[in-house]
Formats: structure tokens, C-alpha cells, sequence
């Protein structure tokens, strides 16, 4: 089911959203809306970039707004199917309960992660938005990487990245400040950075901080290290990345995305439109769905 060349477009590329009771509606709308108006080819719309897919442990899932939405699996048959999917996408909302019951879709992020590090020949994406980025941070896959979230939780986040991260004896956490952070974006280098639409080489200007918070040592991290996105996915059997060379990276060079509160997930989304489709395609998204992006930014995973 993954997205192989065939003709003369790909196949679609395969994207799993979890669900979980409470989660919150927009972080799953927004994307799914996104990349269900995606395609490989903006002026042939038989040519969807993007096949959507939803796990939930119940048949229909109520969101913390009262929407019910209706999953095609549950959580068993996700965990059976996990690598026919090429994207994980984790919502937010109703945080706290998930957190404490540490119940799905932790299991299934970790199973997610798991086989691309078994796999790294691969090119998979787990995306979280919101406060799903909580859950992924519980996981510990965040460990040695940077990430985001709903400004509200920026220090819930760092308190469960540190405890992960003493749990496993692992590397800490950098929680940034910004719209949506992706590492491992294993793309070419660019001659022109600049010419990228969806990568920033650098943070923006620092907003003031209290001394002694959570972000008042930003200053302190490293520089963001950008990478060229356009065309990635049609390109990636010709590009001169190797599988070692993706091993190497931290967890099999799986690709990281965490996005902050809400319509942040709809950035994130068009940069994944971009980088896996074409520059073209997210292009005309945007101007279908009359939705202008912000930039985020795109680190390598690096000890921070």
C-alpha cells in the first residue's frame, strides 16, 4: 500500500490518523482536509497524493467539540496493518485522561517508530498536532530531538520529555517555540536555501521570556539546519541519500513533525504536502482551501 511509482503518478502515499475520546476536531480536520485535497499532479484530480485512513478503539469517537467521527479500524487491526502506512498523524485534545491511562495510541506510536528503525529503507513520517505531541513525548521517542506544542503545554511537554528522558537514560528535549518543527528531514541540500518555501534556516526573532522559564534559555540551542523538501517523494529513488546513511540517523531516520496549537497542524500538514508531493501541489491547496501557511522549522536530529 505505500506509495511506489506506477504509471505516471505514484501511488497514493498511505496516512493513518489516530483517534482517542475527547480529541480535539480541528487537529484532525484541518490536516485530513489538506492532504485529502492534495495531488501528485495539481491539474489531474484523479491524482490524490494522499490515502486517509482512521483508528479509533471505537467505532464512532466523539470529539471534545460533540462531533462523532467513524474510524475504518480499531486498534488491533492498526497494529496487524502498521507498515502499509507510511504516515502516523496524532491529534490532541482530552490530553490528561489519554496521559493517565496511558492507553492507545501510545502503543501504536511506538510499534510506528519501532519498525522504522528495523526498516529504515523506508521513508515513514509520525506527525503529532496540538497536544499530541504529549503523547509522543510520553513514548520517549522525542528523546534527543526537538519538538512542540499548544503554548499552553510547552511546560507539560518539557516535564514529560525529562522524565522520559531519566526513565531511558536517554537525551533531553529541545521544546521550541514555533508553529511546527520537523526533524530528520533527510532532503538534498539546496544550492539556495532561500528558496525554499517551507523551511526557515533559522529560529525568528526571540518573543521576551521571564527569566527562569521554560523558554528562557532558547537563546542557548542550537541553529536549525534546513533541508531542501520539493518533489521528495517522486524523487526519493533517485536521490543520493543512502539507507545506511538514514540508519544513522536517530530512530532509522524516521521523520519527526511536532506542530503547536490547532491550525498549526494545517502548516505542518502543507509542508508535508510539499515535501512529499511537490511545492505545486501544496500550492494549490492553499489556494483552494483560500489558507495562507507560516513557516515552521526543520532541524537534523542532533543532540540539542
Amino acid at each position: 500500500m505505500s506509495a511506489i511509482a506506477d504509471g505516471d503518478h505514484p501511488e497514493p502515499i498511505q496516512v493513518l490518523f489516530t483517534l482517542h475520546p475527547g480529541f480535539d476536531t480541528l487537529d484532525l480536520t484541518g490536516p485530513l482536509e489538506i492532504l485529502h485535497q492534495a495531488r501528485h499532479d495539481p491539474k489531474d484530480k484523479t491524482s490524490h497524493a494522499f490515502e486517509i485512513s482512521i483508528v479509533s478503539s471505537q467505532p464512532g469517537t466523539t470529539s471534545s467539540q460533540g462531533v462523532v467521527v467513524k474510524a475504518d479500524m480499531n486498534y488491533s487491526d492498526a497494529h496487524q496493518n502498521i507498515e502499509d502506512y507510511d504516515i502516523l498523524i496524532v491529534p490532541g485534545g482530552n490530553s490528561d485522561e489519554v496521559l493517565k491511562a496511558n492507553e492507545e495510541p501510545m502503543t501504536l506510536i511506538r510499534s510506528f517508530a519501532d519498525m522504522q528503525k528495523k526498516d529504515p529503507s523506508k521513508e515513514r513520517t509520525l506527525m503529532s498536532i496540538c497536544t499530541g505531541a504529549l503523547f509522543v513525548a510520553q513514548t520517549g521517542i522525542l528523546q534527543g530531538l526537538c519538538a512542540t506544542t499548544h503554548p499552553d503545554y510547552y511546560t507539560k511537554l518539557e516535564i514529560l520529555c525529562a522524565d522520559a528522558a531519566r526513565r531511558d537514560l536517554g537525551d533531553r528535549t529541545d521544546v521550541m517555540e514555533e508553529r511546527y518543527v520537523v526533524n530528520n528531514a533527510r532532503f538534498d541540500l539546496g544550492e539556495n536555501l532561500d528558496e525554499n518555501p517551507f523551511i526557515v534556516s533559522k529560529p525568528p526573532e526571540d518573543p521576551p521570556t521571564t527569566p527562569g522559564s521554560p523558554m528562557s534559555n532558547r537563546n542557548a540551542r542550537r541553529a536549525s539546519m534546513a533541508r531542501k523538501g520539493s518533489d521528495a517523494w517522486r524523487d526519493s529513488n533517485r536521490r543520493r541519500e543512502s539507507n545506511a546513511r538514514r540508519a544513522a540517523l536517530r530512530l532509522g531516520g524516521l521523520r519527526v513533525i511536532t506542530s503547536g496549537g490547532v491550525t498549526t497542524g494545517m502548516d505542518a500538514a502543507c509542508y508535508l504536502v510539499g515535501a512529499m508531493v511537490s511545492h505545486e501541489s501544496a500550492v494549490e491547496v492553499a489556494r483552494i482551501l483560500q489558507y495562507s501557511w507560516s513557516k515552521g522549522v526543520t532541524v537534523e536530529a542532533v543532540d540539542v
